[in-house]
């Protein structure tokens, strides 16, 4: 299986790289969203919101930072249809400079949940193989 993630090209002060859906979410509650991105940023959570399971409902301290401070989601690659959903997500991050990165792996981390689509782990130090990918920002 492989598995893939999207998020910030740059770690924050505590090495966490946020995923491309919190960069997203981040752009829309500080209000630099356009209205015709705010609308289409809107209709696409809401549809995955519909689309998978929420790991944090399941799983509610999964991301308490206290409990699991690095915890990250990977989609599986055998979820093509919110696959499909991601390019839309980082063309609005490009449009708004937001640098992020594409990273693979068969290991990439200790799983702390799993369902049909994603996991969430924490790294665990384990060698793998990743492929990370930067936009070309101006």
């Amino acid at each position: 299986m492989l598995y893939i993630r999207f998020e910030a090209a740059e770690a924050d002060e505590h090495g966490r790289r946020t995923g491309i859906f919190g960069l997203a979410n981040g752009l829309a509650r500080s209000g630099a969203l356009s209205p015709e991105d705010w609308t289409w940023w809107r209709s696409n959570n809401d549809w995955l919101d519909a689309a998978y399971p929420d790991p944090g409902k399941a799983e509610p301290t999964l991301f308490d930072k206290s409990v699991h401070p690095h915890a990250t989601c990977w989609f599986k690659d055998t979820a093509v249809h919110l696959l499909d959903r991601v390019p839309g997500y980082l063309a609005l991050l490009d449009r708004y400079k937001i640098s992020w990165r594409e990273v693979r792996s068969t290991v990439p981390g200790v799983v702390l949940y799993e369902d049909a689509d994603q996991v969430v782990v924490t790294p665990s130090g384990a060698a793998h193989s990743t492929q990370p990918r930067r936009t070309d920002l101006p």
